[in-house]
Parts: structure tokens; sequence; C-alpha cells
């Protein structure tokens, strides 16, 4: 992944304004695909190649033509929460200064009047209606106001591009010319509000993911020869050993090289029970450790560890817009402008026809206020955040905001079979002993015929042995029969070790033996048979056994409305009807290549439309990327996983899928709620503008409530 400079944006809030900045910045840079968004910690980031080439100061002066400000991150400063909070706190403090000058001129005017009514009345609307001293008050409302979005305001004028800044700047100055005062103060003071609103639930959605993501220690007790000392978490190198304390969180990225510990992962996965870790296994920064001290060996850079790359995506997947909020933009592309050339045609044409031009410039001047798609534009981006943000609290990495929409529209699935469906390792499910020998026995030879093997096969064999409590002793002059199996002296005589082809070759195998292999391969069961020179001892048999949750996730998954299942597996035939049968799955494609799989899912495409993948993320990379969905399973640990995939299951948890389509479902009925409302106040407004029952004050604050509203509605999707 190349590198790249960031530049912390002033002013960006929303995912608006990151299209504002890609089509500003596009033609400096050679193509807005160049650039990539963290709107979450209102990051912009460039790839260091083309910051070389086209100079810091020219990035910063084509961000400050938008009214927004860049200001360049320094390679490996941390951005802190003061940082990245800074423009919202100095919006929260405008807005108080507007709304509490506008109340002191409503007081100072009221008591002028000596009747607070009367600063409502029509006749008030004259430059000398409103006394000297709550002019004062009104203008530094409104100066408090506009100053959030008149530098934008100004930036849509110079490039031709009419903004919801524009008409609030356009309705304020129209207002203050009509002497209302009071109005002006409002509109500025209320649309302020709304923008603030959008902020405080951006930084909300931010929090939310901080809180989850911001778990890694800043220090590190790194072990220096036979002490320990305390080093910042982004000065340690690959290789270092360090120390976590019981209860402590993990700060890099490791493997264990000495103690056996349970480590909480749910800040990542969202599993509910602690996992062992024992000597050789990983453990990854912002997990807690569990009441044994372990000492590890850091495998990655802070900056590169999977905590790391989750914020990355999380903060990259903002910028990837939903159809929801392509279609809002577009809609608002076409919508201001109109709106633009409305208000001065009703202000003439009403004028016109009833000789009041004052009047209908006021009309003019609430269609202005009324029609701002504020309630709007914010309405799709928060749910979109809210939804990305819910999700990763619950362990799922979503990549933007195209793939939390996606999963709603899903007519099937289809999964891999190895580490999807099934654990992804063989365990052992019987011990078949032929002859005098019991379970015991022929374990023991096993042992001492597998111990030196490296095969996984050999290893379930092993790990199945040690719950057993079976330890045999290492067979001598161990000889590996390559593909078929391995012979050793043991207790004094040779015993041999293999597949079912090597008992064939060595004529050992008797009818009855050949029945119960023959039918156990059938069912998708390896065996290993276990004798010597004289007999058949026994046999063990191996499966790659069936998640534990699987059978009851597909039957979820048809509860949901997902009615076909079907799983794509490079496995052979007899092996995957037997794992389909076990699962539930109703259609079945075996012994596929690669290449086969992609094909296979190019058919169920035409003939679902919308059909999810799920797999691992490394082999089943080509067939991930060419579903409508692709989704990796056991993200953590894995970069392939999470670069490859759409969304990735961090916990390795297929029980999460139903979760993610009823997720899915419900960010995008809130979407369309938003939408349909947001509208629907628009449209009541403009009907009582044209009637002449609405005014900028209540026009404004409808507005401001309808974003109060949508907002709120928005945010639910950050709970579980």
């Amino acid at each position: 992944m190349a590198k790249t400079q960031s530049f912390q944006i002033e002013g960006m809030d929303c995912a608006e304004e990151a299209t504002i900045l890609r089509r500003e910045l596009g033609p400096l840079v050679g193509g807005a695909d160049q650039l990539s968004f963290d709107v979450l910690n209102g990051l912009m980031n460039v790839p260091d190649a083309i910051v070389t080439k086209v100079g810091v100061a020219s990035i910063v002066a084509a961000v400050a033509k938008t009214g927004m400000k860049a200001t360049p991150i320094a390679e490996g400063k941390p951005l802190e929460a003061e940082d990245v909070d800074r423009h919202r706190r100095r919006i929260m403090l405008l807005v108080s200064i507007s709304g509490a000058m506008t109340l002191i001129g409503f007081v100072t005017q009221g008591i002028s009047a000596a009747n607070f009514m009367d600063v409502f009345r029509e006749t008030n609307r004259s430059m000398d209606a409103v006394p000297i001293s709550a002019k004062a008050f009104y203008s530094a409302a409104i100066l408090a106001g506009v100053w959030t979005f008149l530098p934008k305001a100004w930036a849509a004028i110079r490039r031709f591009r009419p903004d919801m800044n524009l008409l609030m700047v356009v309705a304020v100055a129209g207002a203050v010319y009509l002497g209302d005062w009071l109005e002006a103060a409002m509109v500025a003071f209320l649309f302020t509000l709304s923008l603030a609103l959008e902020s405080w639930s951006v930084g909300r959605a931010r929090r939310a993911v901080a809180a989850l993501m911001n778990l890694t220690p800043p220090k590190v007790r790194v072990i220096s020869g036979q002490e320990t000392k305390e080093v910042l978490a982004a000065e340690v190198t690959v290789g270092t050993k360090f120390v976590v304390r019981p209860g402590d969180r993990i700060p890099l990225d490791g493997r264990v090289i000495t103690g056996t510990s349970e480590v909480d992962q749910s800040p990542l996965t969202g599993e509910s029970v602690p996992v062992p870790k024992t000597v050789g296994e990983e453990v990854f920064a912002g997990t807690v450790n569990g009441s044994t001290a372990l000492e590890v060996e850091s495998t990655k850079l802070a900056d590169q560890t999977t905590v790391a790359n989750i914020i990355r995506m999380v903060g990259e997947a903002q910028s990837k817009r939903a159809p929801s909020e392509q279609w809002v933009d577009t809609f608002a592309r076409y919508y201001t402008p109109i709106v633009m050339l409305t208000a001065p045609a009703i202000f003439i044409v009403g004028g016109a026809i009833t000789g009041d031009y004052t009047s209908w410039l006021y009309r003019g001047l609430v269609l202005l206020v009324i029609a701002c798609p504020c309630a709007l534009v914010i309405s799709t981006p928060v749910s979109i955040v809210a939804a990305l943000a819910g999700a990763t609290r619950r362990g799922i990495l979503i990549k933007g905001g195209p793939y939390v929409e996606a999963p709603a529209h899903l007519r099937a699935i289809a999964f891999d079979k190895t580490g999807t469906l099934t654990a992804g390792r063989p365990e052992v499910t019987a011990v078949v002993p032929f002859q005098d020998h019991d379970e015991r026995a022929l374990l023991e030879r096993a042992v001492a015929l597998e111990s030196q093997s490296s095969h996984p096969l050999a290893k379930a064999v092993m790990d199945y042995a040690k719950q057993k409590g079976v330890v045999g002793q290492a067979a001598a002059e161990v000889k590996a029969v390559p593909g078929k199996g391995a012979t050793g002296i043991y207790d004094g005589r040779e015993f041999w070790i293999g597949s079912h082809r090597y008992l064939e070759e060595r004529g050992q195998e008797t009818p009855d033996v050949h029945e119960q292999i023959t039918k156990l391969s059938g069912e998708g069961r390896s065996v290993v048979v276990i004798g010597n020179a004289d007999h058949v001892c026994g046999f063990l048999v191996l499966a790659d056994t069936v998640r534990p949750a699987a059978a009851k996730t597909l039957a979820e998954l048809r509860e949901v409305g997902i009615q076909h299942l079907i799983m794509l597996s490079g496995d052979n035939q007899p092996t995957a009807d037997a794992i389909a049968r076990q699962v539930g799955v109703d259609e079945v494609h075996a012994e596929l290549l690669p290449a086969d799989k992609v094909s296979a899912m190019e058919k169920l495409v035409q003939r679902y439309e919308k059909v999810a993948m799920i797999g691992d993320g490394i082999n089943d990379a080509p067939v991930l990327g060419r579903a409508t969905v692709g989704i990796a399973m056991g993200g953590i640990g894995s970069d392939a996983a999470i670069e490859t995939a759409d969304i990735a299951l961090m916990g390795d948890d297929l029980s999460q899928l139903p979760w993610l389509i009823r997720h899915s479902r419900q960010a995008l009925a809130i979407i369309r709620q938003n939408i349909y409302f947001s509208l629907g106040i628009k449209a009541v407004f403009v009907v009582l503008t044209i009637l002449g029952h609405a005014s900028l004050w209540a026009a404004i604050a409808a507005d401001t409530g309808a974003s109060l509203l949508v907002l709120f509605n928005g945010l639910r999707l950050l709970r579980d």
C-alpha cells in the first residue's frame, strides 16, 4: 500500500464536503480517485508521490478555495481527540454566542416596543422600528452565525456552484434589507445550530468508533536484559520482546513466546468468551490479557496493527458513498440552483400581480430558507456513518456506504466450505481398534509415529491424544512414505501408519475393513490406518468438523428471507455433500478450482442478481470480488481478509450474518424515512409560503427541527 500524507481538514463534517474536495482537488492531483477521506476524524489522505510532485502549499491553497482549511499532519504524529474536536467546539461556541445575542436583542427590542408581541408584527419591518441597541445585538448574532458558513458560501460563488450555505447568506442579507433583524438573526442562529448538530452527530459516531478502537496503550513494557522499561508503542520495532501483565491491554500485535493465558478479544471481534493463548499463538493490540503474564514478540509496527488497519478502513469507508447518498447528492445538485431561480421568480411574478413587492420579496426569502436541503443532505450520511460505527462495535468491518445497503437486497448467499461452514482444521471424531487393541494402545502407536510430523492430520491426532491424556514415546527409525504415511520402530516392533491407499498397497486390507473405510470416505471423512507386519491394529477417523453455529445460522438466514443458500467448494463431491446435509445448504458445487468458483458465481448472479459470497478472504479473493458483496471470515489477524472483502467478520463468527442483514435493512429503512420526512416538511412549507402563512424564523425552525429529528433517527443505528 502506497504511503500517504494526511491533512486535517477543518470544516469537513460530512461526506458532502469530501465530494467538494474531490471535485476541487481532482485536477490538481491527477484524479479524484487519488484522494481518500476519513470523515470521522476530518482527514484527507494524499499519496506521498503526488504531494512531492504538486507540493503541500498547492494542496493547502486548493482546499482553501472551498472555504475549508487544510493542515498537514506530521508523519508519526498521533491525531489527538483535542485536535479533531477543535472545529466542532468552535462551532458550538459561535452557536452559543449567536443564540445569546439573538435573545438579548429580542428582549431589548421588546422592552423598547413595550409589548413583546409587537416584535413579530409586520409593521416592524422597517429600519426605524428596531432600536439601535437591539440592532447591535442582532448584528453580533448574525455575525457569529454566518461566520461558520460564510467562507463556504463565498467559495460556492467563486465556483459558480450554489449550495445551502449560499442560500442562507442570501436569506440573512434579504431579511436585514427588509428590516427583519430578529428573523435574520434567527436564520443565522438556527442554521448554525443545524451545522453544529450535524458536526455533533459525526463526532458522536467518531467517538463510538474511538471508544472501541482507542484501546491500545501508548506505551509498551519492553524487555531489556533482566529488566523492563516503558517506551512509546510508536517506537517499538518488529521483533521486540515485551511483557503484558495480567489485566493489561496488549499494546501491539505479536506472538506469545512465554506464558499461557486467556485474552478478551471482544473489542475487536465481539466474542463474549475469552480466547486461550499459549506459546506460538497470535495476540492483537487492543485486546485484554487475562490472569497470567505473557511475554510477546511484536510482529507489526504500531501503525500496521489490526486495530490500526480497522481504524483506517472505517475512516475511509465514510467517503465511499452509498446509492442513497449518491441519489441525494444528485438531487441536491439540481435542486439548489432551481430554488435559487424560483425564489426571485416568485418575487417578480407575485409582486407584478399584486403590486406588493415587499411582501413577495419576503415570501421569496422564506422559500430560500425552507428549500435549503440541509436536513435532506445530512439525513443519509449520518445514517451511513452510524450504521458503519454500530457494525464495527459488533466486530463487523463494513468498508463503505455501498456495502451498508447491499446486504438488505441479497437474494442468495454462497459459502465456501473449508474455514467457513467448517472449522477449517481436521479433528479426530472416532477411534476404531481391531484385534486385541484398545483405544489407548492404538493412540500410543499413532503418537509414536506422528510425533515428528507437521502434517495437519498428524497434528489433529496429537491434539486428540493430548486431550485423552495419552503420551507415547517417539518411535525410532521413523521413515516417511511420501503421500502415503510413515513407518517406525515402537516397543521393539515395526509399525506403520497411513492412508487407505497405503493399506491397499501393503495388501493387508480385509473386505470388512474396506467396506468400513469406503463408507466413511463417502461421508467426507478421512481415515488414518495403523498396523504392523502381521495385521491391522485399527484406524482413526478424522473430519473437518462443522462450525457449531453453522446450521442455526443458515436457518436464521432463511427466516430473514434468504431462501437460496449455496456451497462453492474445492473439496470432493462426497465431502461437500456430507457437509451440506449437516448445515442445510440446498445447492452444492464441488471440486471447483478458483476460476471455476468465479464462473459459478457469475451464473448465480445472473440467476439471483444480488448474491453474497462468504469465504476466508485469501484463497477466495477472486470469487469474493465477483460477488455482489464479498464477506470475509476471520478478519482479525488476516490482513488479506480485511483488504480483499467488502465486509469482514472480525470474530470469525458466522452467526453475525443474520444480524448484518437485519442491520442493513434497518439502515435502509431509516434512510428512506429521513428522505421522505425531509422532503415532506419542505413540501408543506412551500405551500404555506406561497399562501403567505409562513415566516422566516418558522421556516428555519422547521428545517432545524427536521435536521434534529433525522439526526437522532439515524443515530439509532449506533445501537447493537
